[in-house]
């Protein structure tokens, strides 16, 4: 697989409000599209076929994985997750940046395949203030948020392994510190010294000048 666009890596711990940022990046940003996975987990209440995920079965998923078709997967609590290598190509063919919202064990893989990647992880304020979010939505019961704590604490040990890191205090400000990452990333040397590569392959040589 190679490259026509750049390629955006985005993680955070439940609670960071990582989904809501994204929403904001992707409305700042017209050039970036976001890679949809497929889960083998049933759909939510709400959830759409598509847009949140795409909800398959754990025998295309494993078909998938078997013929080479992801980049990335993981099997969560039993339930795979995985982004599919023909839809992230199909969306650099048509000129766009590629978003993938992965988790750090996916981000891993996913970097070790493309070094030049631009991963982003979103931190929490503190994890008291992450205990209040996922207590706040509540939706989840006691024990599943002490789960979701003790992933939290593991993902936070891998976010020095991220290019950048946001904290999500204030919505606004880290919403325009990603929208930032995000305009300024393909402005980096090793991005430009191939332009400007073909641009002195472009000029004669001195010798070859006339007067």
């Amino acid at each position: 697989m190679s490259s026509k666009g750049e390629l955006y890596v985005i993680a955070a711990p439940s609670g960071a409000g990582k989904t809501s940022l994204m929403r904001g990046l992707l409305k700042r940003c017209p050039r970036l599209s976001l890679s949809v996975s497929d889960t083998t987990r049933p759909a939510r209440a709400g959830e759409v076929d598509g847009e949140q995920y795409h909800f398959v079965s754990v025998e295309e998923f494993k078909a998938g994985i078997e013929a080479g078709d992801y980049l990335e997967y993981a099997e969560v609590y039993g339930n795979f997750y995985g982004t599919r290598r023909d839809r992230v190509e199909a969306l650099w063919a048509a000129g766009r940046d590629v978003l993938l919202e992965i988790d750090v064990q996916g981000a891993r893989s996913v970097r070790a395949q493309f070094p030049g990647l631009c991963s982003m992880f979103i931190l929490p304020p503190s994890m008291k203030i992450l205990a209040e979010r996922l207590k706040g939505r509540g939706s989840d019961a006691p024990e599943v948020i002490e789960r979701r704590l003790g992933e939290a604490r593991a993902e936070l040990e891998a976010c020095g392994d991220f290019r950048w890191m946001v904290v999500n205090d204030d919505f606004d400000t880290a919403l325009e510190e990603l929208t930032s990452i995000v305009k300024v990333w393909p402005l980096r040397r090793a991005r430009q010294a191939k332009r400007v590569t073909r641009l002195l392959d472009e000029i004669p040589a001195r010798d070859t000048m006339k007067d």
